[in-house]
C-alpha cells in the first residue's frame, strides 16, 4: 500500500534530480510547447522535460544532456493535462481494465473507480490485489469506499463489516467514501454509517453524496454530516443549492442522465458565472454512449455552450485533482506531475490527437498504441466464468403476486395491481406485462411478479448481470424463458434473448458473469445489437443495462425486487419475502 503514497522511492527522487543537474538525460523533450498553465490561468509556451512517468522541469530551458531523450517539436500542437472521470462505475458490463484502455484514447488519463463489483464479488485480499496490480497500466486508478449495498441484500452486516468497510477506507488508493446511496439512512440514525464517515474524515478522504431531488435543507444536514460532493442536480436550481450550501457540484452526462446542454444553459440563465466548484463526470454510461467520447465530449459541450475554454479544461482537470487534494500528482501541467498530457489540434477541440499516461504515449497522432494496457488474467483474483451447480424448473416460474412493478423510465418502478390471468406458459402481446424473476445464483430462493413497461413481445430474456449478481429473468414465454436461463449458464454468465426457441441475441459476460473480456468497442457491437432487439420488442426507455442492474437498487424509489423480496422503499419494509427453492 505504500507504492500509492510514495509513489517515487528515494533513488528514483535522486535520479529526478540528476536529469535537471545534467547527470542525466531526460526520456522525453517537449520542445516550445503551447500549454495550459492553470496556476496563470493562460496559455503560455515552455519546454516539458520528462522522465519515465514524470514531468521534472517546466520552462524556458533546455537540457545539457539528450542521450536516448526522445524530443518532439510541439511548436504546432497544444497541450492540456490529461483529464479526469471522479464518477467511474467500472463494470457496466465491461470491466476497469477495458474502461481505462478505452477512456484513454480520448484523454482520460485517470479514473476514480465505484468498488462496489468489487466488494460484493471479490474477496478483499484479491480485490486489493487487483487494485495493486493495476498500478502497473498506463491510466491512474483511485477508488472509493463503498459503505452499503445500495439493496436489500441476505449479508449486508458481512459483505460491509466495520472490518471490511475500514479496510478499504485506509487503503492508499481510496479517496471517498461513498456515494452515499444509503443517506436516509444515515438521516435515521445510523451511527455506524456516520462513524465511517468520521473515519473518512479523519483520513483526510472526501465523501461522495447521492441526494437527488433533496431539499434545501436536506442538502444542509448532509453537508453537517460530513458529505462533500453530489452530482444528482439535475437543474439549474438544485446546482445554486447545492453551492449555496458548500458543496462542490459535479455536473453529470451520462447514458441515463444526459444533462450537461440543460445544466449548463441553467447557469448562465442564474448568472451563475464561476467555475472553481464545478467538476465533470459521466457517471459509469453504458458502452455505447462512450462511442463519442467521454470527458473530452463533456469539454467540448462546454466550450460550445460559451464555457470559457479555460474553465472547461480545468473543470476536467485541475479542480478534480485539487478538490481530491492529489493536485501535487495529476491535473496540471507543472514540474512533479506524472506526465498525463494530452496534444491537441487546437484548443476548441478537446479530443486528443496524442496521449502521454504515466509517460508512456498510448495514442499517437490519432492511433491507438497497441498493447500499452496489456492484458489481465482475471483467475488470479478469483473471477472466472459463473459456475451453476442446479437447474432450473418450471415450478420456479410460478407466479401469483397480487401486484407486480410498473416501469416509469428506465430506472424508477411503481407497484401496480395485476388484473390479467397469470396461470398460463405464456403472457399476450396485446399488452406491455411480462414474467419477470429474479433467483440466486446459488439457487437458493427466489421471487417471482409480474413487470409492466418493459416490453410487450419479449418472448424471454436471461441476465446474469445484475446489481447483486443473481440471475434476471424477463419474457412472456416460459419455455423460452428456460431456454435463455440455459444458454445463459452454457456461456458462464451473460445475457441472452431468445424466441420460439431460437436465440436472437447474446451478449457473453465471462468474468463471474458481470463482466464482459472484450475491449469496449468490440462490447459496443454486441450492447448496440441488444439495444436494437429489445427496441423491436417493445423496450421504449433509455438504457436496458441500467433497467437490469436497477431492479434491485433501493437508493431509488418505489418498488425493488431484491434477495429479501419484494421491497417499499420509500417504507423501508419487505412486502413479500423471497421463497426458499
Amino acid at each position: 500500500m505504500l507504492e500509492q503514497r510514495y509513489r517515487w522511492k528515494n533513488k528514483q527522487l535522486r535520479m529526478h534530480v540528476s536529469v535537471l543537474d545534467g547527470k542525466a538525460s531526460p526520456t522525453i523533450l517537449l520542445k516550445n510547447a503551447l500549454y495550459l498553465n492553470q496556476t496563470f490561468r493562460k496559455w503560455m509556451r515552455a519546454n516539458i522535460w520528462i522522465y519515465e512517468d514524470r514531468i521534472v522541469y517546466v520552462g524556458d530551458q533546455m537540457p545539457s544532456l539528450l542521450n536516448n531523450c526522445e524530443i518532439i517539436d510541439c511548436t504546432n500542437e497544444i497541450l492540456v493535462p490529461g483529464y479526469i472521470e471522479p464518477h467511474a462505475h467500472p463494470f457496466q458490463l465491461y470491466n476497469p481494465h477495458t474502461l481505462a484502455a478505452y477512456a484513454s484514447q480520448f484523454g482520460t488519463t485517470t479514473l476514480i473507480n465505484d468498488n462496489m463489483a468489487l466488494a460484493l464479488n471479490f474477496k478483499k485480499r484479491e480485490a486489493f490485489s487487483l487494485l495493486r496490480d493495476l498500478r502497473t497500466i498506463p491510466t491512474t486508478m483511485f477508488w472509493w469506499c463503498r459503505f452499503d449495498s445500495q439493496t436489500e441484500i441476505l449479508n449486508e452486516e458481512e459483505k460491509f463489516s466495520h472490518s471490511n468497510v475500514k479496510s478499504w477506507l485506509e487503503h492508499d488508493a481510496v479517496l471517498q467514501g461513498g456515494e452515499l446511496t444509503g443517506w436516509p439512512k444515515l438521516l435515521d440514525g445510523d451511527d455506524m454509517m456516520l462513524h465511517w464517515i468520521q473515519e473518512a474524515k479523519r483520513l483526510r478522504k472526501k465523501i461522495e453524496g447521492h441526494f437527488p431531488g433533496a431539499s434545501e435543507k436536506t442538502l444542509a444536514k448532509m453537508m453537517l454530516l460530513g458529505a462533500d460532493c453530489d452530482h444528482e442536480a439535475m437543474t439549474g436550481e438544485e446546482v445554486y443549492h447545492r453551492l449555496m450550501q458548500g458543496y462542490m457540484v459535479s455536473l453529470r452526462h451520462s447514458s441515463i442522465r444526459p444533462d450537461l446542454p440543460t445544466l449548463l444553459d441553467d447557469l448562465k440563465r442564474l448568472g451563475i458565472d464561476t467555475y472553481d466548484r464545478f467538476i465533470f463526470n459521466t457517471d459509469g454510461s453504458s458502452s455505447s454512449f462512450y462511442e463519442q467520447g467521454m470527458t473530452d465530449h463533456m469539454i467540448r459541450m462546454a466550450i460550445e455552450k460559451g464555457i470559457p475554454t479555460i474553465d472547461a479544461y480545468n473543470m476536467a482537470t485541475i479542480n478534480i485533482a485539487r478538490y481530491y487534494n492529489i493536485d501535487y500528482l495529476i491535473g496540471m501541467i507543472a514540474t512533479g506531475r506524472v506526465a498525463n498530457i494530452n496534444f491537441l489540434s487546437s484548443m476548441e477541440n478537446p479530443t486528443p490527437v496524442s496521449v502521454l499516461a504515466k509517460g508512456k504515449w498510448v495514442k499517437r497522432d490519432g492511433l491507438k498504441v497497441e498493447d500499452a494496457y496489456p492484458a489481465i488474467d482475471w483467475i488470479e483474483y478469483g473471477l472466472k466464468s459463473m459456475e451453476l451447480d442446479w437447474e432450473l424448473s418450471m415450478d420456479d416460474l410460478q407466479f401469483s403476486m397480487p401486484f407486480g412493478i410498473k416501469m416509469e423510465n428506465s430506472v424508477i418502478t411503481k407497484p401496480y395491481s395485476i388484473s390479467i390471468d397469470v396461470s398460463g406458459d405464456h403472457l399476450s402481446n396485446d399488452h406491455d406485462e411480462c414474467f419477470f424473476t429474479l433467483i440466486d445464483r446459488k439457487g437458493k430462493w427466489r421471487i417471482n411478479t409480474l413487470l409492466k413497461g418493459f416490453a410487450t413481445n419479449l418472448s424471454a430474456l436471461s441476465s446474469s448481470f445484475s446489481n447483486t449478481g443473481d440471475i434476471i429473468l424477463i419474457g412472456k414465454n416460459k419455455h423460452d424463458m428456460m431456454f435463455a436461463f440455459n444458454r445463459m449458464r452454457e456461456l458462464g454468465g451473460g445475457i441472452v434473448l431468445v424466441e420460439n426457441g431460437e436465440i436472437v441475441c447474446e451478449l457473453p459476460l465471462p468474468l463471474g458473469g458481470i463482466m464482459s473480456d472484450l475491449f469496449i468497442e468490440d462490447l459496443m457491437v454486441q450492447e448496440k445489437r441488444l439495444f436494437e432487439e429489445l427496441a423491436k420488442r417493445g423496450y421504449s426507455f433509455s438504457d436496458p443495462i441500467y433497467s437490469l442492474l436497477f431492479f434491485s437498487s433501493t437508493h431509488l424509489p418505489y418498488i425493488r425486487i431484491t434477495q429479501q423480496g419484494m421491497y417499499d422503499v420509500m417504507k423501508k419494509t419487505v412486502l413479500f419475502p423471497s421463497i426458499m427453492r
